[in-house]
């Protein structure tokens, strides 16, 4: 996946931020956070990655300044057409697997990577 995104400057969770943006619509950040699962810092540090490319278009909520509405901006959805799709990976991949296996392998994995940045910041 990665090779495949590298032309367009594109990381993995990049991509799965605007496939959201995509075929969800606009969407609070926080919900990305679930959604994806991933810390909110590292969600945080995508978003901004994506909004300084001018891909995704941050706006404060109306009623709390501190969430954040996500939508792509008028090039990301011009990037988003030119990619190419990348959701019959995810298809192949995990066809017939539970969601729930799925989703502990995540966590699993998502715990050995902050455990391991941790010790390397140490170093």
């Amino acid at each position: 996946m990665e090779g495949m995104l590298r032309p367009y400057d594109l990381g993995a969770t990049q991509w799965y931020v605007l496939y959201h943006l995509a075929h969800d619509g606009p969407t609070m950040q926080r919900d990305l956070v679930q959604t994806l699962q991933v810390e909110r810092a590292t969600l945080s540090a995508i978003v901004s990655v994506l909004v300084r490319k001018g891909f995704v278009e941050q706006v404060s909520d109306r009623v709390d300044q501190r969430q954040k509405l996500l939508r792509m901006t008028a090039a990301g959805t011009k990037l988003w057409n030119e990619l190419p799709d990348l959701a019959v990976i995810h298809d192949v991949a995990f066809d017939g697997i539970d969601d729930a296996a799925i989703a502990a392998t995540i966590q699993v994995l998502q715990t050995a990577t902050e455990r391991l940045e941790k010790l390397t910041d140490r170093i």
